[in-house]
């Protein structure tokens, strides 16, 4: 098994000669929010509403509650409160929320949804294959017009219920995220294991990079994704 320290130096040695990208990043992020991690506007405009997402997940969808309403079969009822959680976020397009409320509309897609959902949360299994069956999951949702296998919709569910694990991608965002950092992101456009553990090294090394300002968990690091790639940022 890898640890952390051997995957690290795996990634840099990948990134030689990138330092002044990373500073460049780093100032850019501090530019915008002086304290860093701890800057009140940082709370305002990134990691507030999604730390909100996260305690309404907790508030409804704990495991044992989760658990429970799996056990009585109510899994549209586990769809709407999936999607509740979200209410307060921006993160995924209007028609991604299109394309998933309408493909959990029927009981044999909330369900496929709900049990999918949960092993990939709660589950107990190794994460690569966790991660992959719930991209065949939502590959195998019905579908009206809009695709519902994305890259958000796969990520952005894990995030908001664990983000001191599992992190949210963007896809636009995080390649030009990476590209600034100067880190070799291995994307594909599918949603994969491949894809998503790219994005996971590159969190592990931001984390390590930013210790100094203490990122509490994947939203730190996501914010700081998303303050490297995005438009609003510009």
């Amino acid at each position: 098994m890898r640890t952390v320290g051997s995957t690290l130096e795996r990634v840099r040695s990948r990134m030689q000669g990138s330092q002044g990208k990373a500073d460049k990043c780093r100032r850019k992020f501090l530019k915008f929010f002086p304290r860093g991690f701890r800057d009140e506007k940082y709370w305002g405009w990134e990691r507030g509403y999604k730390w909100a997402a996260h305690e309404k997940w907790l508030e409804s969808l704990s495991k044992p509650v989760f658990a429970e309403l799996l056990d009585r079969g109510r899994f549209e009822e586990i769809g709407s409160l999936v999607l509740r959680t979200l209410s307060v976020t921006n993160l995924i397009f209007s028609f991604e929320n299109m394309a998933l409320r309408d493909a959990l509309k029927s009981k044999a897609g909330a369900q496929a949804f709900s049990e999918g959902l949960f092993q990939l949360v709660y589950g107990k299994g190794a994460m690569p294959a966790r991660f992959d069956a719930w991209c065949d999951v939502i590959a195998g949702l019905p579908k009206k017009q809009s695709r519902v296998l994305t890259h958000p919709i796969a990520t952005v569910f894990g995030f908001v219920a664990r983000p001191d694990k599992q992190i949210f991608l963007k896809p636009t965002v995080t390649k030009r995220a990476a590209e600034a950092y100067g880190f070799d992101f291995n994307y594909s456009s599918r949603p994969s294991w491949q894809t998503y553990s790219s994005l996971l090294e590159f969190a592990e090394v931001l984390k390590h990079d930013l210790a100094d300002l203490e990122p509490r968990d994947m939203i730190d690091i996501q914010s700081f994704i998303w303050v490297m790639g995005s438009d609003e940022y510009r």
